[in-house]
């Protein structure tokens, strides 16, 4: 007999969450809002849709920030994309730059946030030139910075080329190497070059030996991109050289017929993040906030500044600030970023890939069902031939091509490897052998797996093991090209722990005392988790700062099995 529980404590029981526990979507309050649920074993994150946080604002002088940089400048950014897009929208920006050092990696959540807010976006990246190595752990990292904007779709293809082939010539990561030849043929009149901040090559030859010097390097630029296309830049950030710099460069662009713009060199969005910009310096010198204090910004000005603010700074350049939004107008366009598609599957005897991806699933049905007409599980050719109906329909029998064929690398060298997920519920998936899991047998239903109402191709993961992973990279290689095959990057992110230790070593806390604290980290939850908790005694500074530093990128890593693979170079 039943015992006489009421069904809400029973649910209690056997889930840990009682009804008001949950949320409207059915999921228990304490899963992230943002989880997606999929075939992983444990919830995982998934970036949600950005939501605009400010409305934007039309500005009484025209200006356009063409030099900013967001937390995808790995430490040198103290701004997420859509912060610096909410700041410049409040601020009545006519248009705003990305530029990232070495690299792209915030384009795609920079121009969607800005898509929304409508604001026109520019997009670009100071590059890095003549780096002796890798510069982590320098107070002042050395080498000279190049800062370029793509003028179009097609300049932005040209600045990826050329990031993407100097982060392959460099060797390590972190030390890019430029050929000035081929930044100059990559640019093929698309790029729009700034002489940057301090240490562009301009700026510093400046204050190293002086005008006559910093005339020879803006002759240098304007030889290699063409006068039409290199403008000076004048920034201000309270320094007592500043004017005088900013006098010298200004004379200098007229003596030198080039435009003459006006940046603030932004890598926070208000004044508020300049306390974590200054810690996330300390993180990227490996030392304390007091060991590096000589070489840090003496206050809060490189945010999000308006025109009017701008304006009132470099009065004595007029239209320095003016000539920013007419560039930057003339620089902007939206970036929707669309998926190659793979590259084309070699098939024997003169088939196309549906008619090799149906002799595979003959072949692979005969011996796993038995022959058409004599099957062993009933409804299995049937249900193959509506998959494969799907399959041609959605146009991707590449797509388990390139699967099957990866498998059967696997199997034909005796490296363990496996299916999984959503792929066991095709019969297709099994016929081929990239599955073990008898679709039709066990009733497993296939749309949820692929259905003409679903977008993009399946997913099909494939388990590996780790030990023999690296040989089938190293085939996906060979058999693409590495023009067209890439592995995936993870852009890892602070989480608690991590964010805990590396503020206590900013703040002056010993190793040992970084290590206590970052074990009494909740396991689960953010920093706000654990200090709401009493058995800690991680001190309210380093807490308050930890909370700012979660979730903003760290660095770069590489995903231990993902790769892409498309039909033109990745570059």
């Amino acid at each position: 007999m039943n015992p006489p529980v009421p069904w809400s404590e029973l649910h209690r029981a056997l889930t840990d969450h009682a009804p008001e526990d949950r949320r409207a979507d059915g999921r228990p309050t304490d899963v992230p809002a943002n989880a997606n649920g999929g075939d992983s074993p444990a919830w995982s994150r998934t970036r949600r849709p950005y939501e605009p946080g400010a409305a934007r604002a039309t500005g009484a002088v025209p200006y356009a920030e063409l030099h900013c940089h967001s937390s995808f400048s790995f430490l040198d950014g103290a701004s997420h994309p859509e912060e610096l897009v909410e700041e410049a929208a409040r601020s009545g920006l006519e248009a705003l730059a990305l530029t990232d050092h070495d690299g792209l990696y915030g384009v795609v959540r920079f121009a969607e946030a800005a898509r929304t807010v409508g604001l026109p976006t520019v997009f670009g990246a100071e590059l890095s030139l003549s780096l002796p190595g890798n510069q982590a752990g320098e107070p002042d990292p050395l080498g000279t910075h190049l800062l370029v904007l793509a003028r179009d779709p097609q300049g932005y293809a040209g600045l990826s080329r050329a990031i993407s082939s100097a982060q392959l010539a460099g060797g390590e990561k972190g030390r890019p190497v430029y050929d000035r030849s081929h930044l100059a043929e990559a640019a093929d009149g698309r790029w729009l070059v700034l002489t940057g901040c301090r240490k562009g090559a301009v700026p510093a030859a400046l204050a190293a030996a002086g005008p006559a010097a910093a005339g020879r390097a803006l002759a240098d630029l304007v030889a290699l991109f063409g006068r039409a296309n290199v403008a000076v830049e004048l920034w201000d950030h309270g320094d007592p050289l500043d004017s005088a710099r900013n006098d010298a460069l200004a004379e200098l662009a007229g003596r030198s017929n080039v435009d003459v713009v006006a940046t603030n060199n932004v890598h926070y969005a208000t004044p508020a993040r300049r306390p974590l910009a200054t810690a996330l310096a300390a993180v990227r010198a490996r030392r304390s906030l007091d060991e590096l204090d000589p070489w840090l910004p003496a206050c809060a000005s490189a945010h999000v500044r308006s025109g009017v603010e701008q304006a009132r700074r470099f009065r004595r350049y007029p239209g320095a600030v003016e000539r920013a939004a007419e560039l930057g107008l003339a620089c902007a366009f939206d970036l929707r970023l669309v998926a190659p598609r793979l590259p084309p599957f070699p098939c024997p005897d003169g088939l196309d890939e549906m008619g090799y991806l149906r002799r595979l699933v003959d072949e692979g049905a005969t011996r796993r069902y038995g022959p058409r007409h004599r099957e062993r599980v009933p409804g299995a050719w049937a249900q193959l031939d509506h998959e494969l109906e799907v399959i041609a329909g959605l146009g991707f029998p590449g797509y388990f091509l390139v699967v099957w064929d990866i498998v059967r690398f696997c199997r034909d060298n005796d490296i363990y490897c496996q299916g999984r997920g959503s792929a066991a519920n095709s019969a297709v998936c099994y016929a081929i052998g990239v599955t073990n899991a008898d679709a039709v047998a066990l009733g497993l239903l296939f749309e949820r797996f692929l259905s003409p109402g679903r977008d993009g191709p399946p997913d099909i993961d494939i388990d590996i093991e780790s030990a023999r992973r690296e040989e089938a990279i190293q085939y996906v290689y060979r058999r693409h090209g590495r023009e067209r095959a890439a592995q995936v990057a993870n852009v890892i992110t602070y989480r608690a722990r991590s964010a805990i230790r590396d503020v206590a070593k900013a703040l002056g806390h010993s190793t040992g005392q970084q290590d206590a604290w970052s074990k009494q980290v909740d396991h689960w939850g953010p920093v706000r988790t654990t200090a709401e908790q009493l058995d800690h005694d991680i001190p309210p500074a380093v807490l308050a700062l930890a909370a700012e530093v979660e979730h903003l990128p760290r660095h770069l890593g590489i995903h231990s099995g993902g790769m892409v693979i498309c039909d033109r170079p990745v570059v």
